[in-house]
């Protein structure tokens, strides 16, 4: 099977796993918890290889410790204050950021063009700017459609852009860890996608914050 076909059908069995998650509030809060363990296990198999001090590795896989125990702690809050309103929120968030990743993907692959970073090689000006594109798009309609649940005190566009943009940086820094240690993806848990970090790198980051601004 070509790695597209298996991308595409993982693709298309997290959207289900997504789509499931949001419709009991029990089972997103399993969904949350086995993506803890995953993000943090493929992290810390990677932070092993890269050639650092000790000290410098046991400092670096505690603050991902924490900061993935703060992730888990905002979202289960925010969605426990409002399940039935707040989960649009988040999916909102999530679009946003998904959208981000396929359009500089899409963009990338097509056009091509100079490289945006030396952290990661295959990102260039024209996967930012499709990221953009495409985020700004898919985000406006899902906000467009959900006006009477979605409030943002902010202008919407500059709201997906600063999602979008945070969402790309949160991908730029898991590349770098992953040039660090010299591996093409954080895992193999995802059949042509890679590891679960790999395919929630930019999430990790911008969701707490969307929440923040949107609360």
């Amino acid at each position: 099977m070509s790695e597209l076909n298996k991308r595409l059908i993982t693709s298309f069995f997290l959207t289900i796993t997504i789509l499931v998650s949001f419709s009991n509030i029990i089972f997103l809060y399993v969904i949350i918890f086995l993506i803890n363990l995953l993000v943090i296990d493929e992290f810390f198999k990677m932070i092993k290889k890269i050639h650092i001090k000790k000290i410098s590795k046991f400092l670096t896989m505690l603050i991902v410790l924490i900061y993935m125990v703060y992730f888990s702690l905002v979202v289960i809050y925010f969605i426990n204050q409002s399940f039935e309103v707040n989960k649009f929120k988040v999916l909102f968030l999530l679009i946003i950021c998904i959208s981000s990743d396929i359009g500089g993907y899409t963009f990338g692959k097509i056009i091509g063009g100079k490289k945006l970073t030396k952290i990661s090689p295959k990102k260039t000006y024209s996967g930012l700017v499709g990221s953009l594109v495409l985020s700004v798009i898919f985000g406006y309609l899902f906000y467009i459609s959900s006006t009477d649940l979605i409030l943002i005190n902010l202008n919407i566009f500059l709201f997906i852009i600063l999602i979008s943009i945070l969402s790309q940086a949160g991908d730029l820094l898991i590349s770098y860890f992953k040039r660090k240690a010299k591996v093409k993806d954080t895992g193999s848990f995802l059949p042509g996608h890679g590891g679960v970090l790999d395919r929630i790198d930019g999430i990790l980051l911008a969701l707490p914050i969307g929440i923040f601004i949107i609360n």
